[in-house]
């Protein structure tokens, strides 16, 4: 059995506002069809992020505990990889977008160290 401990529920309360932070930017994101889609698979990706470290965390055995870690930096880098899409093609190159993208690439680090010491 996974333990809850002070650092699972931190990291549940990061990610929970990585997400809201996702839905906030995509929300300003600008009105053309392009923009529209990328913000779709980012708002998708993005807010996958919280609800699947929270599931995580309610995980009942280290092998499904890890399972749902693995989607977790899959849905982390998916979402840094849609930022990058962003900020490469212009759509949006800010401060936010940045911010967002160091965030998905600092939690991707942070799960694989957790699975790693995990196994």
């Amino acid at each position: 059995m996974v333990n809850q401990n002070q650092s699972g529920e931190n990291l549940q309360s990061r990610t929970k506002r990585f997400s809201v932070a996702i839905v906030k930017f995509v929300q300003s994101l600008p009105s053309t069809y392009i923009a529209r889609e990328i913000g779709r698979q980012l708002l998708r990706s993005g807010m996958s992020v919280g609800s699947n470290t929270r599931a995580a965390y309610r995980a009942r055995s280290n092998k499904e505990f890890i399972s749902k870690l693995g989607i977790v930096i899959e849905e982390a880098d998916e979402s840094a990889y849609w930022l990058e899409l962003l900020m490469e093609s212009d759509i949006c190159n800010n401060d936010k977008t940045h911010e967002l993208h160091k965030e998905a690439n600092e939690l991707v680090s942070i799960f694989v160290s957790i699975i790693r010491k995990n196994r």
